[in-house]
């Protein structure tokens, strides 16, 4: 299920204008990471795709739904949404039943629910926590809960907010996990973040916004090897790519494997 993104502008009630004729097409399938500094237009970008904003002008499709003509509700069985802040998402009593409440709004049969929810719980190593209240979890926890009660509703395009923000390594690691999975299934998955190592270790294509505008668009190598453009949104390209550079390495690395193979 693509998303097209057409000369898209968006101005706030205060007049700010946030989006300034951004054009894209992120493919079915694709692991798509959205980098910029504060105010760079990228959560009042992916806030399009669910319908959450509107667009001031141009459009986005998502499928061959138009998200100007669809509720949030109904959005909601096309694409997910983490949360930066787990605590906006959380509202139940338990794990469990947090975890099966998006299935069930979506009128899944009881078997796809009980075998979608046994997967996001495997997933984010929540089976042993099922019948704890959420708010009684650690705030690493309480995002795997948020985290899980999205993939359970089984949407083609997954959306993290800031997934590793205030996460220890183990918890980045099992975000990682998620993702790896979602990719086998052949989901969407994008994902707004400040956390470049992150971001070059888990996607292969990544949009750099700047002031409302694409500055660049590429795979992971080729724009996070931009390191004198990736500057003007006061992005750094991952330590590893400028170690390498420190190094003379002939060709761009991002991510550990490159950066052994690159020593070999």
């Amino acid at each position: 299920m693509n998303i097209n993104i057409t000369d898209l502008h968006f101005t706030y009630p205060t007049g700010l204008e946030a989006l300034q004729g951004i054009s894209l097409t992120i493919h079915s399938g694709e692991q798509v990471a959205i980098v910029g500094q504060n105010g760079a237009g990228k959560t009042t970008l992916v806030r399009h795709f669910n319908g959450l904003l509107k667009a001031t002008s141009g459009s986005v499709i998502i499928g061959d739904w138009d998200t100007t003509k669809y509720s949030v509700a109904k959005l909601a069985s096309r694409v997910g949404y983490v949360f930066q802040n787990p605590d906006e998402q959380l509202f139940s009593r338990d794990v469990l039943t947090e975890v099966e409440f998006g299935p069930k709004n979506l009128g899944y049969s009881k078997e796809k629910i009980d075998e979608l929810v046994k997967q996001a719980l495997v997933w984010t190593e929540l089976t042993d926590k099922t019948e704890t209240n959420p708010y009684d979890l650690s705030p690493t926890w309480r995002k795997m809960v948020a985290l899980a009660s999205i993939i359970a509703m089984d949407t083609p395009i997954v959306i993290f907010d800031e997934p590793t923000t205030g996460q220890d390594f183990a918890n980045v690691s099992r975000i990682a996990h998620v993702i790896a999975e979602l990719k086998k299934q052949g989901k969407t998955v994008i994902t707004i973040t400040h956390d470049i190592d992150f971001c070059a270790e888990n996607f292969e294509r990544v949009i750099a916004l700047s002031n409302g505008q694409v500055l660049l668009d590429g795979t992971a190598r080729d724009v996070l090897g931009q390191e004198e453009i990736l500057a003007q949104t006061y992005v750094d390209p991952p330590q590893l790519t400028r170690l390498g550079k420190l190094l003379n390495f002939k060709e761009t690395v991002i991510n550990q494997e490159e950066f052994l193979k690159a020593i070999k």
